[in-house]
């Protein structure tokens, strides 16, 4: 893991098109700006793994579908 100090309005580029930019520290809370390509998803890690999770699920349900004769 990269770990690097930033200052408000300072900021960081990851790759060909994501930057990161600190907007606010306010006691133990950063908040920050990502601009990012469109195709480029960003989510707070909580969500992404609910979302990992369902997905998971859904896929697991649908292996126990019974087959229909048709």
């Amino acid at each position: 893991m990269l770990i690097l100090s930033r200052k408000i309005n300072e900021k960081l580029v990851i790759g060909d098109g994501v930057v990161i930019s600190i907007v606010e520290i306010r006691g133990d809370q950063v908040k920050l700006g990502i601009d990012a390509p469109k195709n480029v998803k960003v989510f707070r890690q909580e969500v992404y793994e609910a979302i990992q999770e369902e997905n998971k699920r859904a896929a697991e349900s649908s292996l126990q579908l019974p087959l229909l004769d048709l």
